[in-house]
């Protein structure tokens, strides 16, 4: 018996053979091989997948160790979205003889049928894994979730060598959406959904802001990123919840509408009169960590200068925003590109106060 993976011998049978499980499935074929694709309810789920956590050394496992943080988010992401969740299917390799026998209608060559699995066989999960656990936790919280199905993939298990073969080609070629990707599409995500009717509503934003990506390409349209602006409202307003009230949405709007008025070259931007690639080009202030700067900073005016941070926002005008001044090396810049790191972000946030009048640096109003 393998220590990453197998049947519950406990288990009742999904047939009437107390020996065998049964599946109605579907007969594929890829790679010259057969697959079938079954419906299986959810309360089976932990019962047919069991994991044992033995200290087993990679080279002898056929997947990744469980990481026990990721499954109370995705359990969560069950028990609150009951109406709307969505699973893919689960993958998993059988090591034993199974048999696929076609229904009737279909003739002997036909691929809709059943599916028998002998209960002495081995199944191991070459996808899913966390998807598995969380079924598992989420049950205990909503039972009537186990009626519900997911979609499992079977295919033959060829040995440790193939099944590790598995799973790195299902990994490989995953690719994960980008943050703004992400933010766009989540309408469960408050705060996101609000960034986007951020970006569609002020002048500065409307029409310039990259939905799709996290960077932007030379000769774009584009001057913001939604993950740029999305970050940078977490600076400003640090919000506890991500229902945000609306003396903080109106805050986050009235900031960086002023915000675009005493950069000049923003309101040139807004007039038409200069192109984002042309800013882009030549100041630092078109760019992703420009904007997290001045999100801290506007969480210290706004905060502490409630009566009178839009006066101070004034000095935005006079500050020299060039990519070639040597006020941003270090900071934003480094041999004449863009340096990204936390430490510079916030030297930079200690510049643009210190030039709005303000003799303290974010570590010591955050040491208050």
């Amino acid at each position: 018996m393998r220590n990453y993976g197998s049947v519950s011998k406990s288990t009742t049978s999904l047939g009437n053979s107390p020996n065998t499980l049964h599946f109605d499935a579907l007969r594929g074929y890829q790679a010259g091989r057969e697959f079938y694709v079954a419906m299986c309810e959810l309360k089976w789920i932990p019962k047919l997948f069991v994991f044992n956590q033995e200290l087993v050394p990679v080279q002898m496992r056929a997947q990744r160790i469980l990481r026990e943080s990721r499954i109370p988010e995705i359990a969560n992401y069950m028990i609150n979205n009951p109406k709307n969740y969505v699973f893919s299917s689960l993958t998993a390799s059988v090591d034993g003889k199974v048999r696929f026998i076609p229904a009737p209608s279909q003739g002997d060559n036909g691929n809709m049928g059943t599916l028998h699995i002998p209960l002495d066989c081995n199944i191991l999960i070459n996808d899913g894994q966390h998807r598995r656990a969380a079924i598992e936790e989420a049950l205990k919280h909503k039972p009537e979730l186990g009626n519900e199905y997911i979609s499992v993939v079977f295919f033959e298990d060829r040995g440790l060598q193939q099944s590790q073969q598995m799973f790195a080609d299902l990994n490989k070629h995953a690719v994960k959406p980008t943050k703004s990707l992400g933010i766009l599409y989540d309408h469960r995500d408050t705060f996101g959904q609000f960034i986007v009717k951020l970006a569609n509503a002020l002048p500065i934003f409307h029409g310039r802001v990259e939905l799709e990506r996290t960077s932007i390409s030379n000769r774009s349209t584009k001057f913001f990123t939604l993950n740029g602006i999305a970050d940078a409202t977490k600076f400003l307003l640090k919000p506890k919840s991500k229902n945000l009230a609306e003396d903080e949405q109106k805050l986050a709007a009235e900031f960086w509408d002023e915000v675009s008025k005493n950069i000049p070259e923003w309101q040139l931007l807004t007039e038409k009169k200069v192109s984002a690639f042309e800013l882009r080009m030549e100041y630092v202030h078109s760019h992703t960590n420009f904007i997290n700067a001045l999100g801290m900073v506007g969480h210290i005016l706004v905060t502490q200068f409630a009566d009178s941070w839009k006066d101070k926002l004034k000095a935005l005008q006079k500050i020299d925003w060039g990519r070639d001044s040597p006020v941003w090396q270090g900071k934003l810049m480094l041999d004449g590109k863009m340096l990204k790191t936390k430490g510079g972000i916030k030297k930079a946030a200690n510049v643009i106060l210190h030039e709005c009048g303000i003799n303290k640096t974010l570590d010591e109003f955050e040491d208050k």
